[in-house]
């Protein structure tokens, strides 16, 4: 009976130190588990803040894409713009040569009265003394004047595009009688417009006169010399440059 008591005893200690050492390994399985819970949702956190990364990343990518392709776009634009303006200036400037030659032959004859041509910042000016043009203080062409503007307004006319620009110039001596050197020089210019336009068929809208009076100076005025050359008519040949870059812009 007493031996049969002890064999209780054994299995009721053994039954509760089983059962205790049950009680901590499933305590410590649920540490485990809820660790690994833990650690399973900051993993899934980790991953949607990359995949949410990703997409922000490719957002930004097709946007510089899309800004790149736009940049390139507009580069191959301007450089397609900026060969056809090389183009047309070399070509202009090919036609400035000619003209300026054309000119040069056409106007030989006068050469011994005061006629200059020359190129200057990239325009043809044809300078046309006071003694071949007007008489002293007048504004009224003289016979010689008309011819010579006649061998210019032919080689004009072949150069449709070209601006013409007519610019009147006196020396510092006061003009006698009511007109000042200032309306001398602007209505010298209006005389020569008139005579292209209305005589030799250049067409108006290429037309520009002004007048300098006695402000722009080729050489002293405290001399006979300086002052003669001073009194004189420009007229200035433009290849327009404003038209070109117009007409560039325009082409696609």
């Amino acid at each position: 009976m007493k031996k049969m008591m002890n064999i209780s005893l054994s299995l009721i200690v053994a039954m509760v130190l089983f059962s205790c050492v049950s009680q901590k390994k499933y305590k410590s399985a649920v540490a485990e588990r809820d660790q690994l819970k833990s650690q399973n949702a900051d993993l899934n956190n980790q991953v949607s803040s990359l995949q949410k990364q990703v997409t922000d990343a490719n957002s930004k990518n097709q946007a510089l894409t899309s800004e790149y392709n736009k940049y390139k776009a507009e580069c191959q634009d301007c450089q397609q713009k900026l060969a056809a303006v090389r183009s047309t200036l070399y070509d202009m400037s090919k036609t400035m040569d000619e003209i300026e030659k054309k000119l040069e032959a056409a106007l030989q004859n006068f050469a011994d009265h005061g006629v200059d041509v020359y190129s200057k910042d990239g325009n043809i000016h044809v300078s046309l003394a006071e003694g071949l043009m007007y008489k002293s203080g007048s504004a009224k062409l003289d016979a010689k004047a008309k011819d010579a503007l006649g061998q210019l307004a032919a080689v004009l006319n072949e150069y449709p595009k070209l601006q013409v620009i007519v610019v009147g110039n006196t020396d510092m001596t006061k003009v006698k009688g009511d007109v000042d050197n200032w309306s001398l020089s602007t209505e010298r210019a209006n005389g020569v417009v008139r005579i292209l336009s209305n005589d030799y068929g250049v067409d108006p809208t290429r037309l520009i006169s002004a007048g300098q009076g006695k402000f722009n100076p080729v050489a002293e005025n405290t001399n006979p010399d300086g002052r003669a050359k001073n009194r004189r008519t420009e007229i200035i040949l433009n290849p327009d440059l404003q038209r070109i870059w117009k007409e560039t812009k325009e082409q696609k």
